[in-house]
C-alpha cells in the first residue's frame, strides 16, 4: 500500500478516535442514575453519579425528584459525611397501592446539602438511595434532579426524551428497569464471552494455518514429482 494512503487511514482513525472519546466524555459529565439490583417489584439501591462540570466552582447541593405517579413505599437516604440530608413529604393527588400498602403522602424530594467542600471542580461523587417497591410493568422511571455550584450556578437536569434518537441537552437521569441485572451476572457473562470469542478466534485461525501448510506441502511434494 503506498505510504500516503497509510498515512491518510492513520489521520482518518485518529480523528475519529478524538471525536467518539469527546462524545464519552460529554455523556458521562451529566447527572446519572444507576442501579445493581433493580428489579420491576422489587426492593433497589439507587446511585446518583454527580459530577462537577466547572474549573473553579464545587457543587454544593443536589435535589432529586422521585417519581409521583410511581411513589415508593421505602426511601432510605444515603448519610454521608460532609453532607445533610433531608427527605421531603408531599400528599399525593389521589391514593397510589404499593404492594400491599396504600399510599397517600410519599417522599418525593431527596436534599443533599453539603456542610463543607462540596464536591470540588472536575470531579465527581455518588449519592445513594435504597427505595421499594419498585413498579411492575414499567420500562423505566425519570428522577429529574437539580444540581447546584458554590458560585450560585444552577443546572437543571430535567429533560425527558422523546424517544431513542431524542437527546437533550440536560437529560432528567432515568433508569431503565426491564435491562436491570447485577454486577456480578454482567462479569460472569462478559468472561464466559469473551473467553468463549477467543477460544473460537484461536481455534479458527489454527484451522486456516494447518490449511495453508497442508497446501504448500501438496504443493512442494508435486514440485518435486515434476523436477527431473
Amino acid at each position: 500500500m503506498p505510504k500516503s494512503l497509510v498515512l491518510r487511514a492513520a489521520a482518518i482513525t485518529a480523528a475519529t478516535a478524538l471525536v467518539l472519546v469527546g462524545a464519552a466524555g460529554s455523556a458521562s459529565a451529566h447527572v446519572t442514575v444507576s442501579s445493581p439490583d433493580a428489579k420491576p417489584g422489587g426492593y433497589a439501591k439507587l446511585v446518583f453519579r454527580v459530577p462537577s462540570e466547572s474549573d473553579t466552582a464545587s457543587t454544593t447541593k443536589l435535589v432529586v425528584t422521585l417519581p409521583k405517579d410511581h411513589p415508593f413505599a421505602h426511601v432510605g437516604a444515603q448519610v454521608k459525611d460532609g453532607w445533610k440530608v433531608v427527605k421531603t413529604t408531599e400528599k399525593l393527588p389521589q391514593a397510589v397501592k404499593v404492594g400491599d400498602v396504600t399510599l397517600t403522602e410519599a417522599i418525593t424530594t431527596i436534599t443533599w446539602t453539603a456542610q463543607a467542600g462540596g464536591v470540588p471542580p472536575n470531579d465527581f461523587d455518588e449519592f445513594g438511595l435504597s427505595v421499594g417497591k419498585l413498579p411492575e410493568g414499567v420500562d423505566s422511571l425519570d428522577f429529574p434532579a437539580v444540581q447546584t455550584y458554590s458560585d450560585g450556578e444552577v443546572v437543571k437536569w430535567q429533560q425527558v426524551a422523546k424517544d431513542a434518537s431524542d437527546k437533550p441537552e440536560h437529560p432528567a437521569p432515568s433508569l431503565k428497569l426491564a435491562t436491570a441485572i447485577t454486577p456480578v451476572a454482567a462479569t460472569t457473562e462478559d468472561k464466559g464471552g469473551s473467553s468463549d470469542t477467543l477460544a473460537r478466534v484461536l481455534g479458527g485461525a489454527g484451522l486456516l494455518l494447518g490449511l495453508v501448510g497442508l497446501g504448500l506441502g501438496l504443493r512442494a511434494g508435486r514440485t518435486r514429482k515434476v523436477t527431473p
